[in-house]
């Protein structure tokens, strides 16, 4: 698995975060095998297509799964309950994001 196939989505929450635009993903429709709650794709300013995907995923623990997938590849770095819900999941994924990408410097404004 590399990046999630979305075939249809809502979007819940966008940011401004560095050169990137970050998108918050819910009520996702997937071919996928897997059962997404929410989905955040990370995209360069001006790049229609993300390079970074986060995903909470339900897990058979009733938890959800915090998977981290790029063009080579997708890993689960953690499962928790706290990723099942959409404030959490966020706060955990934009400080994956900020180490991931080198954004130390940088805080993300929330756009919607």
């Amino acid at each position: 698995m590399s990046f999630p196939v979305i075939h249809t989505a809502i979007p819940l929450r966008r940011y401004q975060y560095g050169e990137f635009v970050v998108t918050v993903l819910g009520d996702i429709v997937s071919p996928d095998a897997v059962n997404y709650r929410y989905i955040i794709a990370v995209a360069q300013e001006g790049n229609p297509h993300p390079g970074l995907y986060l995903s909470a995923e339900r897990a058979v623990d009733g938890g959800c799964d915090l998977r981290v997938s790029m063009a080579d590849g997708s890993q689960v770095l953690e499962t928790s309950p706290a990723f099942c819900d959409l404030d959490l999941f966020v706060k955990e994924a934009l400080q994956v994001i900020s180490t991931m990408l080198s954004l130390d410097d940088e805080m993300p404004h929330r756009l919607m």
